[in-house]
């Protein structure tokens, strides 16, 4: 398992190093985008990027060195000409700012000239209090649920349950806020209609978390109830668990003794990778409510094409996804002892 697990970490960073390398170079192929603002403002934003290795200023015009990005004269009279340097140098400039100084870039448009990397963790902690609340909810209903399908397999219970979950499975997740923003919202005024400011009242904000919750929660309890009712019915139709039964062990305990620990070995670990997910937050669902996450700070710098805050953003998805899998894949050899023995073979 030791050696598994380096060599799964090895791959995981390497794999990382790949995915943000390619992103960045096909990142920085597009147009540069100029900043807004004053002079003053703007100036600051094209001489933190000659500092970081991404623009070149020149005293004098150079037409051969590619297109003028913005001249500005200072307040001593100097002359400024920002060019763009070559991606290849951009690239290596970048790998130069991450493993000295751990800079990736500062924002264009959301928040010029403020690091990529204030701007996300400003916005994470947002994301994560949302996830971890749907992820505690859908997880103990989705698999009670599964649970009682399973134990009633075939009868109007699991039909009801069966059915729901296969009609409930295939709204999308924007289609579901919709309609609960319609109807909680507009139509009965119960619930707000967009996501609670920091001024607002502490009742406020408890009822904001209702709708958001439970959308994100919904394709959770569905999943993990289908799941749970597959492997609770494959494994109560086991020849070991028909032994427990002939040795004397009622239904129940052989049910609560085998049948639903080993059903867990599978759904266990898809707890954990959701649980290391809940960083990634939820485009569609933060934009629509006007959450200020990391999901709704990924489609807010796409449309402002604000490219440095928009790669962190990809990066950090990226990464939570590889880490994901990767505790997904060791969780197995954790839960049940007999793959850490095969894996010695």
């Amino acid at each position: 398992m030791v050696r598994y697990t380096i060599k799964r970490l090895i791959l995981a960073v390497v794999t990382t190093f790949i995915i943000l390398s390619l992103t960045f170079i096909l990142m920085r192929l597009l147009p540069f985008q100029k900043p807004i603002g004053t002079n003053d403002a703007q100036y600051s934003y094209y001489m933190t990027q000659v500092h970081q290795g991404f623009v070149v200023d020149f005293a004098v015009e150079n037409k051969s060195y590619g297109e003028l990005l913005w001249k500005y004269i200072d307040s001593m009279g100097g002359r400024h000409y920002f060019y763009q340097t070559p991606v290849m140098t951009q690239y290596f400039s970048w790998l130069k700012n991450i493993f000295t100084k751990w800079e990736w870039g500062t924002s264009t448009y959301v928040m010029q000239n403020v690091s990529a990397l204030t701007i996300i963790a400003k916005r994470i902690p947002t994301s994560m209090y949302l996830n971890i609340l749907s992820v505690i909810w859908s997880v103990p209903l989705g698999i009670f649920l599964g649970i009682v399908a399973a134990l009633n397999k075939n009868k109007p219970v699991d039909h009801i349950i069966s059915t729901s979950v296969m009609v409930f499975i295939s709204v999308p997740g924007f289609v579901l806020i919709t309609f609960l923003i319609w109807i909680f919202g507009y139509k009965l005024g119960w619930l707000p209609t967009q996501w609670a400011k920091s001024t607002d009242g502490d009742l406020a904000k408890f009822l904001s978390y209702i709708i958001p919750v439970f959308v994100l929660s919904f394709g959770s309890i569905c999943g993990y109830c289908r799941f749970t009712r597959a492997e609770l019915c494959e494994v109560m139709e086991s020849e070991y668990l028909l032994l427990a039964r002939t040795k004397g062990l009622t239904k129940r305990q052989s049910i609560l003794r085998h049948a639903l620990r080993n059903a867990m070995v599978p759904i266990v670990p898809a707890i954990l990778a959701e649980f290391i997910g809940i960083l990634g937050g939820s485009m569609i669902l933060e934009n629509l409510y006007g959450i200020n996450g990391i999901g709704d700070l990924f489609i807010t710098a796409l449309n402002a094409k604000d490219y440095n805050v928009l790669f962190v953003d990809m990066a950090l998805f990226t990464t939570i996804s590889l880490v994901a899998g990767v505790i997904l894949d060791l969780s197995y050899g954790f839960i049940d002892p007999r793959i850490r023995m095969g894996a010695r073979k």
